[in-house]
């Protein structure tokens, strides 16, 4: 599905979306890493503006307008993303052209084209971008409680091995940090055993789950060099945040690409 660009008043004048982080190829090895915030975009309240994921924005065209203009602000071929449902299922794509909405239902994503970007969309949950660019290979991850525990970084972690990538490095995006994301003491618990970690307490001194430190503790020891560019999304004004919002908030993206 490729996504129409429409109208949005001059057609000279593009929108220009906002980044949180922009990590250019050239100045990466060849590979790009971008995580936008939620400014510049054209949806309205309470998804203003640069929503790129939230499929109950009454105003679909816009979420469309919005992936298209990330595209081109970043140069890209193609912008691929994913119908994400918290499970560690990995798929590759060669999609090469345009904006494809939702590819299929998985939650990480590989490629070795150059040009294409892989989207995880997110308002709360971990954002993890990885790259080997000598061996020509990228990968995308959506990692909230669910997918993380379920082991969704392994796996991207073995697909990109499996198409040859060997020195690896992962950035790690916006998401809610422990001291916000207080839960369940059952819930943590069963995190805390799982990826020790993640053990947290929020501010309030209840149980929490520090979903950056058990992602960041799980990418070294799979043998990531490991980067934490992760502001809270509940405290930032300028992301989105389930947790701060509720259901009706928008979706920040996180991208990574080969030049």
């Amino acid at each position: 599905m490729l996504a129409e660009f429409p109208p949005q008043g001059d057609p000279s004048a593009p929108l220009q979306p906002g980044f949180i982080t922009r990590l250019d190829p050239l100045d990466h090895g060849g590979a790009g890493v971008v995580f936008t915030s939620r400014r510049g975009g054209v949806s309205l309240p309470p998804f203003d503006s640069l929503n790129l994921g939230n499929v109950s924005d009454s105003r679909p065209a816009d979420v469309a307008a919005n992936l298209e203009a990330v595209r081109r602000a970043l140069g890209l071929a193609a912008l691929v993303g994913l119908a994400q449902v918290h499970s560690a299922r990995v798929v590759a794509t060669d999609s090469r052209e345009g904006v494809v909405g939702t590819l299929t239902e998985a939650d990480g994503l590989v490629t070795t084209c150059p040009g294409v970007g892989l989207l995880i969309r997110a308002a709360d949950c971990v954002p993890v971008l990885v790259a080997d660019s000598a061996a020509g290979v990228v990968g995308a991850a959506h990692a909230g409680r669910v997918g993380l525990l379920a082991g969704v970084l392994p796996a991207l972690v073995g697909a990109m091995r499996r198409r040859g990538a060997k020195q690896l490095t992962a950035w790690i995006g916006p998401h809610v940090c422990p001291g916000c994301y207080e839960v369940p003491p059952a819930m943590a618990e069963d995190a805390w055993r799982r990826l020790p970690a993640s053990r947290a307490t929020s501010r309030r001194g209840t149980p929490a789950i520090a979903l950056g430190a058990g992602a960041a503790a799980e990418l070294e020891a799979l043998g990531c060099v490991v980067h934490r560019l992760d502001p809270c999304t509940a405290e930032s004004g300028d992301l989105f945040s389930h947790r701060r919002d509720g259901p009706r908030t928008g979706r920040q993206g996180a991208v990574v690409w080969l030049a």
